[in-house]
């Protein structure tokens, strides 16, 4: 009997192998049609690459539904849940207000995941937001394509999650953190996270898959802690304190409410890290599901153990705070290491993400310090883009040692939030533009228009409302003025606008000369585009 169940078993493996390859079969040829649609449609083309072309070279596409599932789970749960709540409570001064806050997050989250599944199904490729910008705007030339860049470049990086790290660290070692200790911890995390996803890149990926499933353990715990909390079975006097009038002290300042929401959007960040890597996966993730009920969980267990006076002024150790108020310092400083390490699993899961967005910048030809063929490259390994971690790990080595991170971590989230709704804003006006335009392309993937809409009005209002008088007259970040921020996003997104006119218009006609593009195809296999001057007679 034992030999008949298992030629079953490995029968019914065989099938289910079987199965497997026939729905990837199936996808592949989906992929096909849609490409044939945008190859023989130049209106529905992003960019001067094929997508023949764009798939080329690197690690394919080898994620599947787990790993695909744990990417955007471990961008999601990094440093945001486990960081912000302090911020996001100072801002909008109530508890109640907080929370519904962490709900807006989540339906902006939910209708930007299928706002950017439509597009990401009608042209499935790496790059995100930069393939999108490209297929509907499409001139002049390369502009959308340098404005996004200097976002994605000057403001990808992910000096937050560094941050958050080396404090944990140092409260786990009972160590004050210092200007230069802090900094050099963080330092190493992202030089050794470059590294390892530029010469190990399998192992970059595993790491980031077991990270993920520890962050999830992690957040549970602080979850089911908080019910804990909650049933008066620990030495927290009034767990219930916090939630009785939880909207006294509420602002009353669109400012607060737009400041905050750009730090619970970026705690939500990892919803759309899958049309990042669209080369890499075959499905849709379910982690946003997943992770928006841990997150309203854990902020009702901070709010069960701790006072608001005690949050606010808990910075970026809000979860320390929390494991101190419950188990006392010893667990606060034991399970500052686990907050730690879901802050490094963030770094990991970002870094992986945005590295593949500025490979894809390169190869389509933008003019970069010795040549874009080398950042465009798998170098070393042929796997992996180190190149492109190198163009993320810059400006991040910078930000990480130039300001004080008292003020440096809430001002990161902000002028890095606000640049990005100026960005969903263009997405979503992209979006209705197509459905108008050709209202006859393959969409294997549609969102409900009414989604879009309300996606769209809180864009507008997150564009606006920065520039509005705070209550407290000062923001999250004095003494730097509360606008700063807006206007530091727009002049990098500025900043983009003037290199292309410098590229494609300045220099051409200053020296004489026009671009002209070519395709070449690198060693381990990438096509890029390669503009060469040619002199006008």
């Amino acid at each position: 009997m034992s030999t008949t169940t298992w030629w079953s078993r490995l029968s019914k493996q065989e099938k289910e192998d079987q199965h497997d390859r026939a729905f990837e079969l199936q996808l592949d040829e989906k992929d096909q049609r849609l490409q044939e649609q945008t190859n023989n449609d130049t209106d529905l083309s992003p960019g001067e690459l094929t997508f023949e072309e764009d798939t080329a070279g690197g690690m394919g596409r080898h994620l599947g539904v787990t790993s695909c599932t744990l990417l955007i789970v471990g961008r999601i749960i990094g440093t945001g849940i486990f960081s912000t709540p302090s911020f996001i409570l100072s801002s909008v001064g109530s508890v109640g207000a907080s929370l519904m806050l962490w709900v807006l997050g989540f339906l902006l989250s939910f209708c930007g995941l299928f706002i950017w599944l439509e597009f990401g199904t009608m042209f499935p490729r790496s790059g995100g937001e930069k393939v999108y910008l490209e297929a509907v705007y499409r001139k002049p030339k390369y502009l959308v394509t340098l404005v996004f860049a200097a976002n994605a470049i000057l403001l990808g990086f992910t000096a937050s999650g560094c941050i958050v790290f080396a404090s944990n660290i140092l409260v786990a070692a009972g160590q004050p953190a210092g200007r230069w200790n802090e900094r050099g911890i963080a330092l190493g995390v992202i030089f050794f996270v470059t590294l390892l996803h530029g010469l190990a890149p399998k192992t970059g990926v595993l790491i980031m898959n077991l990270l993920s499933t520890f962050k999830i353990v992690i957040l549970a715990f602080v979850v089911v802690t908080g019910w804990v909390v909650l049933s008066g079975k620990t030495h927290v006097t009034d767990p219930y304190y916090n939630f009785r009038n939880a909207f006294v002290g509420s602002s009353t300042s669109s400012n607060d409410y737009a400041t905050a929401t750009f730090k619970v959007l970026y705690a939500y960040g990892g919803w759309s890290n899958v049309n990042y890597v669209m080369n890499n996966v075959h499905c849709c993730p379910l982690g946003l599901g997943i992770c928006a009920v841990l997150y309203l969980l854990a902020n009702v267990a901070y709010f069960s153990a701790a006072t608001k006076q005690e949050i606010t002024e808990s910075g970026v150790t809000v979860a320390a705070l929390f494991f101190g108020n419950v188990f006392g310092s010893v667990a606060e400083r034991a399970l500052s290491v686990f907050i730690a390490l879901s802050a490094l699993g963030g770094v990991i899961t970002t870094t992986f993400s945005a590295s593949r967005v500025n490979q894809e910048l390169a190869k389509e030809g933008l003019p970069l310090p010795f040549g874009n063929k080398f950042w465009a490259s798998n170098w070393p390994t042929g796997k992996s883009p180190l190149p492109g971690l190198i163009i993320q790990l810059i400006p991040c080595v910078i930000v990480i040692i130039a300001p004080p991170p008292n003020i440096a971590y809430p001002f990161i989230l902000d002028v890095q939030g606000y640049p990005q709704q100026i960005i969903n804003f263009f997405i979503v006006v992209g979006l209705f533009y197509l459905r108008w335009k050709k209202p006859d392309a393959v969409r294997p993937f549609k969102v409900w228009w009414p989604l879009a809409v309300f996606f769209l009005a809180a864009a507008s209002f997150l564009l606006v409302a920065p520039f509005l008088k705070p209550a407290n007259g000062v923001g999250d970040t004095p003494p730097l003025p509360y606008y700063l921020y807006c206007l530091v996003g727009i002049g990098l997104l500025f900043a983009g606008v003037l290199y292309w006119a410098a590229w494609r218009i300045i220099l051409p006609k200053v020296f004489g000369y026009e671009l002209v593009p070519r395709k070449e195809r690198l060693s381990d296999g990438t096509v890029v585009t390669v503009f060469s001057n040619k002199k006008i007679q």
